[in-house]
This record gives C-alpha cells, structure tokens and sequence, in this order.
C-alpha cells in the first residue's frame, strides 16, 4: 500500500486514509505538531486498510502512533471517527468532538437495533417510501440487522470541543467554530498563525471537516437522530439543517482564511468564493423545489423528482433513503421560510408551495 502523505508546512501535515468502497476514495486526516506531541483532525473508516494507512502516514510524518497527544473530531460520520478507538488504544491520546455530536455517539451505542429501525421506518412512512423500499428494513428489524450500522466501535470522545474557545494546544492557536449542518455539532477548527507560505487575502488555515469542500456539496439531511429533532428554537420546533448549514457557510465566509485543508479531495483558496457558490446552488435548488410544489408531493415524490447525478432509477436503495432525507430538509427549508406548507390529510405528509411563492 502507498501511504499518500503531504507536508502543508508549519507542522500540519495530512494523510489520505482509504475509505472501502466508497467514491470519495479517501478522509484526509491532518496531523498538527504541538509542544506536547502530534494530534490529529479526525481519523478515517474503521477497516483493517485504513488503520494501516494511518498507522503508515503517521509513521511517514516522523512520528510514532505512541506519540500522539490527542484526537479532535468535526463531526461524528464513520469516516471521521471510526478509528478514534483504535488510536486512543495504541497511543493513550484524549479525543474531542462537540457536545452535540458525543450525544448521538452514545445514543448510537446504546440503541438497539429495533429502536433505530423503528425511527427510519416512521419516518420513512411518512415520507411516502412505497413498500418495495420499506420492506427491507422491516426484514432486518426482524432478523436485527441495524446493529451491523458502520460506527459502533468509535470511542466516545472524553474532552469536549467548545465553540469559539481556543483548544488546549500547547505552542498552537487553534480556535474551534461550530458549523452545524452535516451533522448537529459538526466543527471546523481554525488554524490563527501566519501562513507559511504567505497566501494574500486572509488568515490562517481552516480544517474544515465536510464543511467546505472545493468541488463538491456535503449531504445535508435531517440528522437522522430521534433525539435531534428539536431544533435551535426549543422543543417543539423542528430542526432544520438545512437552515443551520446555510448559517454556519455565512460564518465561514466571514472569517476569511488564507487556506481552506478540507477532509476530503484536496486543500483550496479563496474560501469566500466557495461559499458564495454554495449559497447560490441551495438558493438555486431551493427555488426549483418550490416550483415543483405546485402540486401537493411527499418528501419521496420530491426526491423523485429532483436532479441528483443520475436518473432516479439508477440510484441504489441506500442511497435514496439519503436522498429523501436530503429531500426532508429541503422541504424544512422552504417550510421556516414561509414558501410551503404542510397539506391537511391522512397516511404520508404531503407539501405544497404557498400561493404567491415560487
């Protein structure tokens, strides 16, 4: 195996660790030089290949995994934290992710099975699936298969990311800003020291988790928890992710930095300039979803109906049931901003534009 290693300078370094079967083909996992030892941003997939990379790319940074101070997490997705166990056995280190994000970790242990698909199967219900895709999941209710979901050996994380507060790393400024969207407690963390090489037009450098890529848009879906389904605005209030998404680019924009190191495809300037594209296509794809509510639809008729990168009939299962959750915040969206509304009626929620908006 070729370990892929690129020294960013500075002490920040990061290696690319395989992600099985999966288009992204890898997580860029950064690893940051402190006065008391390498710590690394995220982990990578929990599967024999990437622990190897990342025990290789560590090892290709000059250090040894026993050398590792600590683990921070942006968010709690098994790409990015399924190998924090691993780590924290080999190497003693601490790990951090935000509070939101630790709360559906320790959900996730303690679920079961039953409990899990019973939530995806209501809401699934209610979004309209046809039998054909629910009947799969009510298959491995029955045989327990939801406890084979990706994940379940991450550790749970022991120090907390608080937002706007500089971590506790000695000899580095490394300032945590919470960017709610992928997931409830997603984080990026923001290098404050001069860039190496001197880039013009902003401050420091980004982790950016899934946050901000430069060529492609992070899943944006309800979070998927049952337990995250208050949103900002109190009990009651359903969250709205999309919503948070769009929020958190704004602030990202605003802070300018110099670099962005995202952890997937490949590190990028001109932060500004991604995020303006970005609020563009969900301005964009937020109008056309309200043009195709002159009729009632469901959230899975929705989906149907929405352009992805292939026709409908191509996508695979799983992979619709994301898109109908992607569908599901869409609709939020266009329901917090007063543009659709809920139709009155029995069996699948149904939506419909409110007259006079797009």
């Amino acid at each position: 195996m070729t370990t892929q290693v690129t020294d960013h300078r500075g002490g920040v370094w990061s290696i690319a660790v395989p992600i099985p079967d999966n288009p992204l083909g890898h997580t860029l996992v950064h690893l940051l030089e402190t006065d008391r030892g390498p710590v690394l941003i995220d982990t990578g997939w929990d599967d024999p290949d990437s622990w190897e990379a990342l025990a290789a790319g560590v090892t290709a940074c000059g250090f040894a995994l026993t050398d590792l101070h600590g683990v921070l997490i942006t968010h709690h997705h098994p790409d990015h934290h399924g190998l924090s166990a691993k780590v924290r056995e080999a190497s003693g280190a601490w790990i951090a992710m935000h509070a939101a994000d630790t709360a559906v970790v320790r959900r996730t242990r303690e679920a079961t099975s039953d409990g899990w698909l019973d939530h995806l199967l209501d809401r699934l219900t209610a979004a309209g699936a046809p039998e054909e895709h629910l009947a799969p999941l009510r298959t491995a209710r029955a045989g327990g298969g939801g406890r084979r979901l990706p994940g379940l050996r991450a550790a749970l994380p022991d120090r907390e990311i608080v937002p706007g507060e500089l971590l506790d790393l000695p000899g580095r400024r490394l300032r945590a800003i919470w960017t709610p969207g992928h997931t409830p407690g997603h984080v990026c963390l923001h290098l404050e020291e001069e860039h190496p090489a001197r880039h013009g037009g902003g401050f420091g450098r980004l982790f950016s988790g899934d946050h901000l890529l430069p060529g492609i848009t992070p899943h944006i879906g309800l979070y998927g928890d049952p337990q995250t389904e208050d949103g900002a605005d109190g009990p009651g209030e359903a969250a709205d992710p999309l919503g948070d998404y769009l929020d958190s680019l704004e602030r990202v924009g605003r802070l300018g930095p110099a670099e962005v190191l995202p952890a997937h495809q490949h590190a990028f300037t001109d932060a500004g300039g991604r995020v303006r594209t970005l609020l563009a296509h969900h301005e964009e794809r937020l109008t056309r979803l309200g043009a195709l509510l002159h009729e009632p639809r469901t959230a899975w008729q929705l989906a149907t109906a929405m352009e992805w990168n292939r026709p409908w009939a191509e996508i695979p299962y799983s992979s619709r049931t994301i898109a109908v959750s992607e569908a599901e915040a869409h609709l939020r969206r266009l329901v917090k901003l007063g543009r659709a509304e809920c139709v009155p009626g029995p069996g699948p929620v149904r939506y419909q534009a409110v007259d006079g908006t797009p």
